[in-house]
């Protein structure tokens, strides 16, 4: 049976285009949690959120959030919260194995739920999540950077609710938005508590700004940010206009996860060199095997949503099935 450095190794290797920001110059900040800062406006407003590093390798947000601190951006109304996550995995990062610091202990964007947050069981991330707990309580509005392994186009994860999508169409960019339902694994931070209560007006979206050490996924986390801020009303245009692009925004497509592809194993492989975002025209097309499974898609158009073998295993989701709907 292979290994996970063996199914590593054989995988696309990709440079690292980007610097690292140092983030202990943040460490010590105003909200009683380390690596969080609050700047309040003190003028009614929401409180908005963005946050970095919810994996300790997707460095893309870390930068985003570094920059607005060094550039010293306060509310023009309500208040604004910039953070780091999982800070821990973030400073064990090695170039010569970029996949081993997403985490240290476990996946922390699957612990968000009361059961896991209130229970008796310790990890590192749980510890942090626990932490950042009692700010992300008093959240309106939160934005979580992530990126991607693979080389893949940008997109907005919305969840499955109606408050998602409208959130991610006032944002505009980037171009796919993919509703679904989370993972079987456990609950993403977006989905947490009043983000995925359809009665509630909080409202979280989380932003895949493309492959994890990308140039590329630099400037679109930055352009994410800036409409963020914009979109929640918290800061004017000339606050945030070296940040936003100025390339035109081609019209948003909606994909609707319809299925995961989970692994029973580490022998699963993929047809072709999936990286995100094919579209296979006919049904019935065989995307992967594992060993006598073999993997097809359910209906035309159908779209591969994030596919990766980098963290195969039992259980582990490899791809999510989408196809489009109408918005």
């Amino acid at each position: 049976m292979k290994t996970l450095e063996q199914i590593r190794a054989a995988l696309p290797q990709y440079p690292v285009e980007v610097e690292f920001p140092d983030i202990d110059r943040w460490r010590h900040g105003n909200t009683g949690v380390d690596y969080v800062h609050t700047f309040d406006s003190h003028i009614d407003g929401p409180h908005v959120m963005i946050l970095a590093l919810m994996h300790g390798n997707e460095v893309s947000g870390a930068i985003a959030v570094d920059r607005l601190l060094r550039q010293g951006l306060h509310p023009a109304r309500g208040r604004i919260t910039l953070g780091f996550g999982n800070v821990a995995a973030y400073a064990r990062f090695n170039p010569q194995d970029a996949d081993a610091s997403r985490y240290i202990d476990e996946d922390m964007n699957r612990v968000w739920t009361a059961g896991r947050l209130d229970g008796d069981e310790d990890s590192s991330e749980l510890r942090r999540a626990r932490e950042l707990r009692p700010v992300i309580d008093t959240v309106d509005f939160m934005l979580d950077l992530h990126s991607m392994h693979e080389a893949a186009p940008p997109l907005i994860v919305s969840g499955p609710l109606d408050k998602g999508m409208d959130f991610a169409a006032q944002l505009g960019s980037p171009q796919h938005v993919i509703v679904d339902k989370g993972h079987p694994n456990g609950v993403r931070m977006r989905d947490y508590a009043g983000f995925g209560d359809p009665a509630s007006p909080k409202n979280a979206l989380l932003v895949e700004c493309g492959q994890h050490f990308a140039a590329a996924s630099e400037r679109v986390a930055q352009d994410v940010a800036a409409r963020f801020l914009l979109a929640t009303g918290v800061v004017e245009r000339a606050d945030v206009a070296q940040l936003l692009q100025d390339d035109p925004l081609p019209a948003q497509r909606f994909i609707g996860v319809t299925e995961p592809v989970v692994a029973q194993g580490m022998e699963l492989e993929f047809s072709a060199d999936y990286r995100g975002m094919e579209v296979i025209a006919k049904a019935g097309t065989v995307i992967a095997k594992e060993n006598e499974r073999e993997i097809a898609t359910p209906y035309d158009d159908c779209t591969l949503v994030m596919p990766s073998l980098r963290h195969i295993g039992p259980g582990v989701t490899v791809v999510r099935l989408g196809r489009d709907i109408a918005r």
